[in-house]
């Protein structure tokens, strides 16, 4: 069911295991039937570690959301709740406790916590204070930092961890990124070379070298198979994560949503066994997409203007197998035909199904208003008419576009021109006020913060980055790309050409000047074990193995995009890099759901 998480040389599938076992030890805490009641944000994560098979297998018989109303209906003596530490959620799981505690039945329930991944201080005195802390049998962790998305993808899924830290002041969310990378050298084996920028990677990596001393068995192991790490604060590349992303992948996800690797879609454009569920409440088909299906293996990480050719050559393989003369074949050849038929209807319905995903997509990009848009987005990742009014933007506040739009663009410009013009940020403030209403002030004052909007200053840091980092191309080159470019059409994400640049002969150490003008120091750090002084040798004859790929982990702190990714794995796939990606990051996302969070209601 997993084996799509074990093609790399970090096997993933460890992980998977690692967090399964634990999960197995927290549903055997208690014998009998049970139900699980999620913190909502962990429902869909949990299910990439254990099926809901694997749930009813361990006599889970019920599972319900985390929510203030209690659940009247649970019939089982075992409550296992399992949450984020979070005091909000602390005070639904004693409305729930205090209403269960209120039905007057022969036999008690049993109540069971665990946090994931730390226990809170502050949260169990929370449950002390809402008088439900002696009523838990069972206060405890489960201990699962990173969920496999993909054999070389790993997300925390904290949502909104760049508001947190930029808005909020919340830092949990280093202190879990530190864990988790204590927990990733403890099953892979220590990193010797590590390298950063921004503030927050730098504390994020201070953070895990501390921890490191303290846990005297976290790094003392020999190197493991992971060569290099490559810490990287959202706030260095801001314009990467606000542009449309023109992958197929990148475009499914910002139209439709991809959420744990699961879409949902129209069902009424899919045939009733096509998807893996359909919703009849909502008329909705499910699908999964990940590596172990082979058509979307291929399509993913294209940009979609290649989508069609993929499509087709699949299409014309499925043909001239179809149309093979059966009466000229031996038994052998029957035999092995009748046992490959499975793998061709399979192979059959996938392609039917990319290509109906296809037809919704292209009906979404090819309007007008996606184009427009698109076209705008491109002239400021130019450099062009960033130091004015643009007359996009002003047409869509005056036709009371969504508010996420506008901000989008104006962000975008505001990045590329390094702020806006006094004049011009307050001439949009006042268009957005008149419009939108007064309530939008407090979301321009979170985009401020946040480093997304802000007054112009003299230094021009994404113009000169955009001439000695080739951030942008003038003649795209979508199908056959030579560039990490396509993926944006015309411009490559900063993060990644930080990436790239370090593969070169001494690329960090001519990085460092480049990278000089973006927010945050710029790092590299050396971590030898204590075994290796008394050893011959160096850190160059641990990693001197020169024919065998170089594995790099990239860790985005801030959240990271499906674009990001798939030209991380362009790059792998080029032979000059000898280089394979372990992609972490806090959480996936795309154009809109980052915005979202600093837009108040």
């Amino acid at each position: 069911m997993y084996s799509h998480l074990s093609g790399g040389r970090v096997n993933v599938q460890l992980l998977q295991e690692a967090a399964v076992r634990e999960f197995v030890d927290i549903l055997d805490c208690c014998e009998g039937a049970k139900a699980i009641i999620w913190d909502e944000s962990l429902g869909g994560p949990v299910g990439l570690v254990a099926r809901y098979t694997f749930l009813k297998e361990h006599h889970v018989t019920k599972m319900y959301p985390l929510r203030p109303e209690p659940w009247t209906e649970i019939d089982v003596k075992n409550i296992i709740f399992i949450t984020r530490p979070n005091q909000l959620l602390m005070d639904y799981i004693a409305a729930n406790i205090h209403a269960e505690e209120k039905k007057k039945k022969v036999s008690r329930k049993e109540y069971f916590l665990y946090f994931l991944p730390k226990k809170s201080f502050l949260c169990e005195k929370r449950l002390q204070v809402k008088g439900v802390h002696g009523s838990l049998s069972v206060i405890g962790e489960f201990k699962c930092d990173f969920f496999p998305f993909d054999n070389d993808l790993l997300s925390m899924e904290l949502k909104d961890a760049y508001k947190e830290l930029y808005i909020e002041g919340d830092t949990s969310c280093l202190h879990q990124s530190a864990c988790a990378l204590i927990g990733l050298q403890k099953l892979y084996g220590r990193i010797p070379k590590v390298y950063g920028k921004g503030s927050y990677a730098q504390r994020v990596w201070d953070i895990t070298k501390a921890m490191a001393e303290e846990d005297s068995e976290a790094l003392n192991n020999d190197k493991g198979v992971i060569d290099q790490m490559i810490i990287l604060d959202r706030s260095v590349d801001l314009m990467s994560v606000l542009a449309t992303q023109l992958t197929y992948e990148g475009l499914i996800d910002e139209i439709y949503g991809i959420n744990n690797t699961t879409v949902n879609l129209p069902a009424e454009k899919f045939n009733t066994t096509e998807g893996l569920s359909t919703d009849r409440n909502t008329e909705k088909s499910q699908f999964i997409l990940n590596s172990k299906e082979q058509i979307f293996a291929e399509l993913r990480d294209k940009n979609f203007n290649a989508v069609g050719v993929v499509l087709s050559r699949h299409a014309k393989s499925i043909r001239s197998r179809a149309n093979e003369k059966h009466s000229d074949m031996s038994i052998q050849e029957l035999k092995k035909l009748v046992e490959g038929l499975p793998h061709i209807k399979a192979k059959e319905q996938s392609l039917s199904t990319h290509t109906t995903i296809a037809e919704l997509v292209k009906n979404v990009i090819s309007s007008d208003d996606f184009l427009d848009e698109l076209g705008c987005e491109q002239e400021f990742m130019m450099c062009s008419d960033v130091d004015k009014p643009n007359s996009f933007i002003e047409d869509l506040i005056a036709k009371e576009a969504p508010l996420r739009s506008v901000l989008r663009l104006m962000c975008m410009q505001s990045i590329a021109g390094s702020g806006l013009k006094p004049k011009v940020l307050d001439y949009y403030k006042r268009e957005l006020v008149q419009v939108y209403g007064l309530q939008t002030l407090l979301t321009i004052g979170n985009l401020e913060k946040a480093g997304l909007l802000r007054a112009q200053t003299g230094q021009r840091t994404y113009h000169v980055l955009r001439k000695t980092l080739n951030l942008t191309a003038e003649t795209p080159e979508e199908v056959s790309p030579k560039d990490i470019t396509y993926v944006h059409s015309i411009y490559a994400p900063l993060s990644v050409r930080i990436v790239e640049q370090h593969l070169k002969p001494n690329g960090w150490q001519m990085l460092t000047e480049k990278l000089s003008s973006l927010p945050g120091p710029t790092f590299e750090d050396f971590q030898s074990s204590a075994s290796l002084s008394t050893r011959r040798g160096s850190f160059t004859s641990e990693i001197s193995q020169s024919d065998i790929p170089r594995v790099i982990v990239v860790f985005f702190i801030g959240g990271c995009t499906f674009a990001e990714i798939s030209a991380l794995r362009f790059l792998s796939q080029q032979d000059d890099n000898n280089v394979e990606f372990v992609i972490c990051t806090t959480k996936l996302v795309n154009k809109n759901t980052f915005l979202d969070a600093f837009i108040e209601n």
